[in-house]
């Protein structure tokens, strides 16, 4: 570990501690989320894949910000379904494409997968031999994107799963489709975590982005977008019990979805093994309830969270800084501003900690 990452490293233990400020992550460009011009290319060329991704990490490195630069192979939220066997799509301009539902009968044959063999985990452990050659110093790898249990059951099933978690008489095969799903996920992430070198309860995450947060209590992370389709007694008997699952796996639970539902965030806040949770769409809920909600708990909240219009970085920074310090959550904001220069930036990083330090 690099003298500056074990600097980060040492400022997120003690903020999971609840020592000091909450972090924030200032952007370095004004880029896309991911770059997908030539995508399709380098998706099959790890070392391009490599080259791609650092040139979007190597922007932070020296740039005034709480995170630690990361890349990972982006493979896209085919990676699980793909090496569950289902077919998918990759073109230029956009990320993989999920091909058609599988058979029941092809989902249960994915138990017998040695995941460390499918094309798609070469592919990842290629990319990660290419990142340990080089050696980049400041720049750390992490996991490609291992999606959930209900996502992935989604994804393999297609629109189907709906109406057959309605149904009693399906509730053995849901029962059944989950297990598969949740069984693969985990030996998914196992493997990667083992070609990261990585201990089984912990990890540095850079979900998507080129800045990463070290975890100390959390060892993968999970995107939970299809549960915010279900109501809350579904959610509580479907997906609760695996988010628990493969929290005894790994320690705990980074935890991502998109989409607008309050009682999901009030259960998932509940779970102690949630460790902390991103918001794809933030500013679909009142950002002073979520805070609250999350210093009830004890979650971490670590998301973008949206500028008013017209709002300078300062103001944008005073005003979640003062209502961060209000509440008393503990918060990693990706911010949505980005200031002109590498000193304002330095302002900026500098003012967050003023005001939410303890």
């Amino acid at each position: 570990m690099t003298v500056e990452n074990l600097q980060k490293h040492e400022l997120h233990q003690a903020f999971w501690r609840g020592e000091g400020p909450s972090l924030i992550f200032i952007p370095a460009s004004n880029g896309e989320l991911y770059d997908t011009d030539g995508y399709r290319e380098r998706f099959y060329a790890p070392e391009k894949m490599w080259q791609s991704e650092m040139r979007r990490a190597e922007a932070v490195v020296d740039w005034p910000s709480d995170g630690i630069p990361t890349v990972r192979p982006n493979l896209g939220t085919t990676f699980v379904p793909g090496i569950m066997g289902q077919d998918y799509k990759v073109q230029d301009g956009s990320m993989p494409w999920h091909g058609a539902p599988l058979s029941a009968d092809s989902i249960r044959a994915a138990r017998d997968v040695d995941v460390s063999q499918t094309q798609l985990m070469q592919l990842a452990a290629q990319f990660y031999e290419v990142h340990r050659q080089h050696q980049p110093a400041g720049i750390a790898a992490y996991q490609a994107d291992t999606q959930s249990v209900l996502n992935v059951a989604h994804l393999l099933y297609g629109n189907e799963i709906f109406y057959e978690i309605l149904d009693d008489t399906k509730a053995a095969w849901i029962d059944e489709l989950f297990a598969i799903c949740l069984e693969v996920i985990l030996r998914t992430a196992g493997e990667v975590k083992r070609l990261l070198g990585e201990q089984r309860t912990s990890m540095i995450h850079g979900h998507g982005c080129p800045e990463g947060l070290y975890f100390p209590e959390a060892g993968i992370r999970l995107c939970e977008d299809t549960a915010t389709l279900l109501s809350p007694a579904a959610i509580e008997r479907l997906v609760l019990p695996t988010v628990e699952k493969a929290a005894a796996e790994f320690g705990g639970i980074f935890l991502h979805y998109c989409g607008k539902h309050a009682r999901l965030f009030e259960m998932l806040t509940a779970m102690s093994c949630v460790k902390a949770i991103d918001l794809g769409n933030p500013e679909s809920y009142d950002t002073r309830w979520l805070l609250q909600r999350c210093e009830e708990t004890g979650t971490v909240l670590h998301s973008r969270l949206p500028a008013e219009p017209d709002e300078s970085w300062e103001d944008y920074v005073r005003r979640l800084g003062n209502l961060v310090h209000e509440t008393g959550a503990r918060v990693v904001l990706r911010a949505t501003l980005r200031p002109e220069s590498q000193p304002e930036a330095q302002a900026m990083c500098d003012l967050w900690h003023e005001l939410t330090n303890r």
